[in-house]
């Protein structure tokens, strides 16, 4: 069974409001003593798969390890003779161009038709393999390979072969009720399509390759170009090292099949695509699982009523590997359920969400950087376990808000529904919105996050409606002050809110040592900042800090964070002792609130 729904969790939300003028606050470690630990429901919070776990729920593949072993004594030679054809044996009839295939058997088909069509049309139950070496087939009023029934046909592409089939713009159609055949390859039954040639496929009608049952692509290279969608399989489509190369304007690779829970899922185990699509790259109506592979991914959208996202999954979308590179003018990566990141190498460029998943978005590993988003990464409930975040956003980097799109008036839940979980990983955020927004909570295990930005009031570096319960892990965010806001007096782990009189210009270092000089954080800004929050566990509760503004450093850095630092000292601007887990220096009068 598929995992669909949402686990909720329900949390008393105690806020607690600290505002002291012109002064240092600090909120006693007895305010922790009766909080509920949030961290102990981290584990089950979260939904977490890998791609082996997913196909074990969803329909077995019609492939067989014997769809590929014949011998070639028994195959039937089917020679193309531009409008007529040459046949040598049985199980095959030609009427003028249409060459039809009555048995189960194996067929090598060679030559060209400036005008006909290759049919498949048999009762029998055995397979029909179709091999395909050097063939050129245009059917200007159908499609020039039509798959009428058969128990399972396999398309072969001859080795070191190219093969071209290409159609008209209009049909006419054998089956007028359903519309049918529609695609340049059509199969009403389950199809694979393998070998080592080539296999060009130039679609003017509709769809370029369709089958109606299963679909399997196994070696080999394809190329489409279609004025509608490029593949669909509509129970699956199966990728097992297959080179694709794809220009559609509608969806480049869709499963449909949106009434078997099973069905409708698109697998890849490996392969290198080149997609340039108007709709969706990948659409599953189920998931779309990934094992591995090369993505080279751009949508734009070509009508206002079709989705140009990236990969998208309406169950799971699943990442265990893979190189990709995505650039969309929706979101790159989609699950109306869940979308979980095991692994990966991802470049990102969105019109929309980098990430997006309505339910829980989980994070376990990779390398994701998102150069441009609305939203970075956005979900009811999102799990970072690890993994190495790199997000700029034009509004907020981390969203968590309830409903199908976060940014849409009226979506949010700020209940105990929503949550951000972060146990691990690198997270780095450039934000014009709100660094990290929750609508909700937050409970942060581990990991390290920095979040930049952002400049303006009216948002926050940090922002969340519930609390934020910190018992590890390292935090420094810098933004604006007008909404700034620390984790809460019940974290275990300290905490500083720092309000600057006076907003600091972008590559202004901020600088925290202790008492004996030892160096917690030196950080260059990519941005202008007015206020600064940091927790770590190098903060001890009883011991005196100095922050300074400005000044030089050298070492290693890394969005902006200097490892090893030499700080040569700018201004003190604050000497302050930890006697609480929430030291607030300075004030902000604009400040709505602080939990």
């Amino acid at each position: 069974m598929k995992v669909r729904g949402v686990l909720y969790f329900v949390v008393m939300i105690v806020i607690f409001v600290t505002f002291k003028a012109c002064e240092t606050s600090v909120v006693s470690d007895s305010d922790t003593e009766n909080s509920d630990d949030l961290s102990t429901i981290v584990n089950e919070s979260y939904f977490s798969m890998s791609v082996s776990d997913a196909l074990a729920s969803n329909q077995k593949s019609h492939e067989d390890s014997s769809d590929y072993i014949w011998s070639s004594v028994d195959e039937v030679l089917i020679d193309l003779k531009e409008t007529t054809a040459i046949v040598s044996g049985s199980g095959v009839s030609v009427t003028g161009s249409v060459v039809t295939i009555s048995s189960a058997g194996t067929y090598r088909v060679q030559g060209t038709l400036s005008n006909g069509q290759l049919i498949v049309r048999t009762d029998d139950e055995d397979i029909v393999r179709v091999i395909l070496n050097n063939v050129n087939i245009t059917c200007l009023n159908s499609s020039p390979i039509f798959i009428d029934n058969a128990e399972k046909t396999v398309i072969i592409l001859a080795d070191d072969s190219f093969n071209t089939l290409s159609d008209g713009a209009s049909y006419i159609y054998t089956n007028i009720e359903n519309q049918e055949p529609d695609a340049t390859i059509f199969s009403k039954d389950d199809l694979t399509i393998c070998g080592n040639g080539i296999l060009s496929v130039n679609s003017k009608f509709n769809d370029a390759i369709a089958s109606k049952d299963g679909l399997v692509l196994r070696g080999g290279s394809i190329n489409v170009q279609s004025v509608d969608d490029g593949i669909r399989g509509k129970d699956y489509i199966i990728i097992h090292d297959c080179n694709l190369d794809i220009e559609a304007l509608g969806d480049a690779l869709k499963s449909t099949n949106d009434e078997e829970s099973e069905r409708g899922y698109i697998y890849v185990e490996n392969g290198t695509f080149v997609i340039n699509s108007g709709g969706d790259a990948l659409q599953a109506y189920t998931d779309v699982l990934i094992a591995d592979g090369t993505f080279s991914i751009t949508t734009k959208n070509t009508s206002s009523s079709l989705s140009a996202k990236g990969i998208k999954g309406l169950v799971n979308t699943i990442i265990d590997g893979g190189v990709f590179t995505i650039n969309s003018s929706d979101d790159a990566f989609h699950s109306n359920g869940n979308l979980v990141i095991n692994k990966g190498e991802f470049e990102i460029y969105s019109g929309d969400d980098g990430m997006h998943a309505d339910s829980k978005l989980t994070i376990n590993g990779g390398n994701i950087n998102i150069t441009k988003s609305y939203e970075g990464i956005e979900s009811a409930i999102i799990t970072v376990n690890g993994g190495n975040i790199h997000l700029v956003s034009d509004d907020d980097g981390v969203n968590i808000a309830g409903g199908a799109d976060g940014s849409s008036p009226g979506s949010f839940n700020a209940s105990g529904d929503n949550w951000l979980y972060i146990n691990g990983g690198y997270i780095y955020v450039s934000s014009t919105g709100d660094g990290i927004d929750v609508n909700g909570s937050v409970v942060m295990t581990g990991g390290m996050v920095i979040v930049n930005g952002p400049t303006e009031n009216m948002n926050g570096s940090l922002d969340y409606d519930g609390t934020f319960n910190i018992s590890g892990g390292e935090l420094l965010a810098l933004g604006s002050s007008g909404m700034a806001q620390a984790p809460v007096s019940s974290s275990t782990q300290h905490s500083i809110l720092v309000y600057l009189t006076s907003s600091q210009s972008a590559d202004v270092l901020v600088h925290l040592e202790s008492e004996s000089g030892e160096d917690l954080f030196t950080f260059k800004p990519a941005k202008k900042y007015q206020s600064v929050v940091y927790s770590s566990t190098k903060l001890e509760r009883g011991k005196q800090y100095n922050l300074f503004l400005g000044g030089n450093a050298t070492g290693s850095e890394k969005d902006g964070l200097y490892t090893c630092a030499k700080y040569t000292s700018g201004i003190n601007y604050s000497q302050f002792t930890i006697s609480g887990i929430v030291t607030t220096i300075g004030s902000n009068n604009n400040n709505r609130r602080q939990l």
